[in-house]
């Protein structure tokens, strides 16, 4: 707060105004989401906070009022309604959607203790008198005038009390959960306690000078500076699970895209593409691994007549002569009997025709639709296990890396080459 400038909170403030405009279409599109309208509520009151403490906003709503110290009840209404958006937000956070009627029940009693105290806040100032302005050290420099007094210790009860029960919860949830939500809830939980340590500075300030002793420095220098940091931890504990989710999932995506490049480099020939929707350089990663997934399965169907139940069964016998797992085994055989029926289907097709679904059916469809010749439709389904489900289709494509595909795929060659 003894900032002349007020950078120290105009640039996180208009950080975290730029992130509510983000929110703001989502939230347009889905009004009723609790969660979401947590989200933006706690960004606005931060916001609030941060523009409303700065020295240049106080003096200014001062002079613009008329009023000495007009600014101190918009100060403490906002960090109150911040308080309270934080508890806000962990109750609809941590339920679940079978709990979503006892997170609104809690919800309308934060809510409404919330608004309670914000009233009193400002009832109190008008009951009180500040004739000097002050804009750095208020809660001192008024700490034995009446009702301004009471106005000071309910802020900082509410604030308090809003540390206690947020660091109680986030501890409480972070013992049920892992990764990022736990990391992000221990940093939140850290910015709690660091929001107790700044109660615990003021009320010290506020008693010394009871006891008429001057100890402002730790209300106006220290607490300020921990109120800024335990924004800074905080607002980093509510942003790092979201992060963390998100580079998650676009990890798992590009890692099951590169892992099912093998697979469709086998079916490559055998596929039919009508409309390419990863062609530009651009393409986001689910839409390229879309593609990748339409485009193998196209393959799959269109050598599904040439499927052969009998080299997966060898295929299945000499995998499990080996160490390996119940899905590695079912993956091999049903990879090598893919591997045995693509160099069948390359020998068989007609040359210079188009041998996709487009050119076996006439039309274009999934497996099972009415119109394709019943081998085509069914013949997959009947050999293979696992191509129709994403962790499957992964696993045949590193399959295909083994000496059993490799052999069942030689094996056709060869047999081709006799012919």
């Amino acid at each position: 707060m003894n900032d002349p400038h007020g950078l120290a909170f105009y640039v996180p403030g208009t950080f975290l105004a730029l992130i509510l405009g983000t929110r703001i279409p989502a939230l347009w599109r889905h009004p009723q989401d609790r969660l979401l309208r947590s989200v933006c509520v706690l960004l606005t009151t931060s916001i609030g906070v941060f523009f409303s403490c700065a020295v240049p906003t106080m003096a200014a709503v001062n002079r613009l009022t008329g009023v000495p110290n007009a600014a101190a009840p918009i100060v403490y209404s906002l960090l109150t309604a911040f308080s309270g958006a934080n508890i806000l937000l962990i109750i609809h956070w941590s339920r679940g959607p079978d709990e979503a009627d006892r997170a609104a029940r809690w919800a309308r009693r934060c809510t409404a203790v919330t608004a309670a105290v914000i009233v009193a806040v400002n009832v109190l100032f008008l009951l009180g008198d500040t004739p000097v302005e002050r804009l750095t050290d208020l809660d001192t420099y008024y700490a034995s005038t009446p009702f301004i007094r009471e106005m000071i210790l309910l802020y900082l009860l509410a604030h308090t009390t809003a540390g206690v029960i947020g660091s109680f919860l986030c501890a409480r949830w972070a013992r049920e959960v892992h990764g990022g939500l736990k990391a992000g809830l221990a940093l939140i939980t850290l910015g709690y306690l660091l929001n107790l340590s700044y109660d615990v500075l003021k009320f010290s300030a506020i008693g010394a000078r009871w006891a008429h002793r001057d100890w402002d420095q730790l209300s106006t220098r220290y607490a300020a500076a921990l109120a800024s940091l335990s924004a800074l931890v905080a607002g980093l504990g509510f942003v790092l699970p979201l992060l963390s989710q998100r580079l998650a999932a676009y990890w798992d995506m590009w890692r099951r895209f590169y892992q099912l490049r093998p697979l469709w480099r086998e079916l490559r020939e055998a596929m039919h593409r009508s409309i390419d929707l990863a062609a530009g350089p651009c393409t986001s990663i689910e839409i390229r691994v879309t593609q990748l997934e339409s485009d193998i399965h196209d393959g799959i169907l269109a050598v599904s007549p040439h499927l052969d139940a009998r080299q997966r069964e060898r295929a299945l016998e000499e995998a499990r002569r080996s160490s390996r797992s119940a899905d590695d085994v079912v993956a091999i055989a049903d990879a090598a009997a893919l591997a045995h029926a693509v160099v069948v289907w390359g020998r068989e097709r007609p040359a210079g025709k188009d041998t996709g679904l487009a050119g076996q059916a006439g039309q274009v469809g999934p497996a099972g639709l009415p119109g394709l010749p019943g081998p085509f439709r069914q013949n997959h389904r009947s050999v293979l296990t696992l191509p129709d489900h994403p962790a499957g289709l992964v696993r045949m494509s590193r399959a295909l890396s083994s000496d059993v595909v490799k052999s069942f795929r030689d094996a056709a060659a060869l047999e081709d080459s006799r012919r």
